[in-house]
């Protein structure tokens, strides 16, 4: 996986943090005291799990 610009990161944690404030299901183990969307989208970017693809479609 390549690295993702501020920008790309910023948009892949806040559609995801939507998602979840909308009742999708979370693929990691969130502690009872979190309940951000934004924190657990953070949680769920850096283990590696979110289930969003960038494409890069300057340089395909």
């Amino acid at each position: 996986m390549r690295e993702h610009s501020r920008f790309e990161k910023a948009r892949v944690i806040g559609a995801r943090a939507l998602q979840i404030s909308m009742g999708a299901p979370v693929d990691i183990k969130v502690p009872k005291d979190i309940i951000d969307p934004v924190l657990i989208a953070q949680m769920e970017y850096d283990q590696g799990v979110i289930p969003i693809d960038i494409v890069d479609r300057e340089n395909k």
